[in-house]
């Protein structure tokens, strides 16, 4: 009996955490500091003192992308799970010179649930008929080495 009430209060005070654990993953407070980027105003070498350097940059146009995701555990029922809190990603464009055209933040709100299909992809033929059993067994005696060929 003491062993269960030994295990009771071993699991009652794991979850007596005040403060829930929480992983950090990119920048930390991304909208704060992304009102401090004025349109028009602030040019790369401004938005790199306010932010750092991007996360990623665009190959093909002038954007910058600055991405801030949070995970924190969930309740002890759910076994060490992690629910994402904050997702945010700030999209900086710029124009030719330098400045920031636009800013957009994308925020947890605005992530897609991609829905995978579950329908299979149907053969156009089926190998399983007449016509190809017949030319199976044609495609083998041409392609069959030769026996007791004379010359």
């Amino acid at each position: 009996m003491k062993f269960f009430f030994y295990v009771f209060l071993f699991l009652f005070t794991l979850n007596c955490s005040i403060n829930k654990v929480s992983n950090n993953h990119g920048f930390r407070l991304l909208e704060n500091k992304a009102k401090k980027i004025i349109i028009t105003k602030s040019n790369k070498n401004d938005v790199r003192d306010i932010l750092g350097p991007p996360s990623s940059i665009s190959k093909f146009e002038d954007v910058w992308f600055y991405i801030e995701r949070k995970k924190t555990n969930q309740r002890i029922i759910k076994l060490g799970k992690k629910k994402i809190s904050v997702n945010n990603v700030l999209i900086l464009e710029f124009d030719k010179r330098g400045l920031v055209a636009s800013k957009k933040i994308l925020d947890i709100n605005n992530m897609n649930d991609i829905k995978i299909a579950e329908k299979k992809t149907l053969k156009k033929f089926e190998q399983d008929n007449l016509l190809y059993n017949i030319l199976a067994t044609l495609r083998e005696k041409v392609n069959a080495p030769t026996r007791n060929k004379k010359k």
